[in-house]
């Protein structure tokens, strides 16, 4: 039976919580190595298996033809515009040489932090080229590691809304909704996961009043240059006072 994307994104984190737990009590000892090695394998078949079956889906969803039929969609394809340029700049102004004694093919171990960096640099190469559905693995991987690393949630969450709109399929729209309400719900002072759902507020039909509510939180909380630019049309549409 071919699940949609929110059941795989239910399975997903189930699994890696399982996995949470069944490390907690390895540590804790009330399981062995043997009995924690089985319960790995298990449940790393089982998230292996919906991670690609989710690949999949988002593969499909990103190929699919659309028609650029309305003002609504015009306005979605400028914020991807803008994003992939602000991501490029961060990306680019956080670039700095090699520390001595990494090497350039992973050649030390990395601790968590480390792993979550490079993931999340990885993914922001891959949203700068266009390969949105490596990028949401990498998401994927580091929310694996850090269910509330709020940059995952709300890149994820927004390029699964702008995949899902794109493709007209309701439940990966409604996977990437949930990611940014849970990015607002662990930093509601950040701009970013505020400026996302405002975005995805206005392009959803009848949502004005909430979209134009999320941009005034959004503009009390000191946004940055970049997503200023991001926010500028959408805050002269809805007759905001821009800064």
């Amino acid at each position: 039976m071919t699940r949609d994307a929110a059941q795989l994104h239910d399975e997903i984190g189930l699994r890696e919580a399982s996995l949470r737990d069944a490390s907690r009590e390895r540590d804790a000892g009330e399981l062995s190595s043997d009995q924690f090695e089985a319960i790995a394998r298990r449940e790393g078949a089982a998230l292996e298996r919906a991670r690609n079956e989710l690949g999949e889906l988002m593969v499909s969803v990103v190929a699919t033809p659309t028609r650029v039929r309305t003002r609504r969609v015009r306005w979605l394809v400028l914020a991807l515009v803008c994003f992939a340029i602000v991501v490029t700049y961060a990306l680019l102004s956080s670039t700095s040489p090699r520390q001595a004694g990494n090497s350039g093919d992973g050649g030390i171990a990395l601790t968590r932090a480390q792993t979550i960096d490079r993931l999340l640099t990885q993914a922001e190469v891959d949203v700068a080229n266009n390969q949105d559905v490596t990028a949401l693995n990498a998401y994927a991987k580091v929310l694996t590691l850090d269910p509330k690393n709020v940059t995952a949630l709300t890149q994820s969450g927004w390029l699964d809304f702008t995949a899902g709109s794109a493709a007209k399929k309701a439940s990966v729209v409604e996977v990437g909704i949930r990611e940014l309400e849970k990015a607002i719900a662990v930093a509601p002072r950040q701009s970013a996961p505020r400026l996302y759902f405002a975005i995805v507020a206005d392009s959803t039909p009848g949502n004005q009043r909430v979209a134009k509510a999320e941009f005034e939180e959004f503009l009390k909380l000191k946004p940055s240059v970049g997503q200023m630019a991001i926010a500028r049309p959408f805050l002269e549409k809805l007759g905001l006072i821009v800064p």
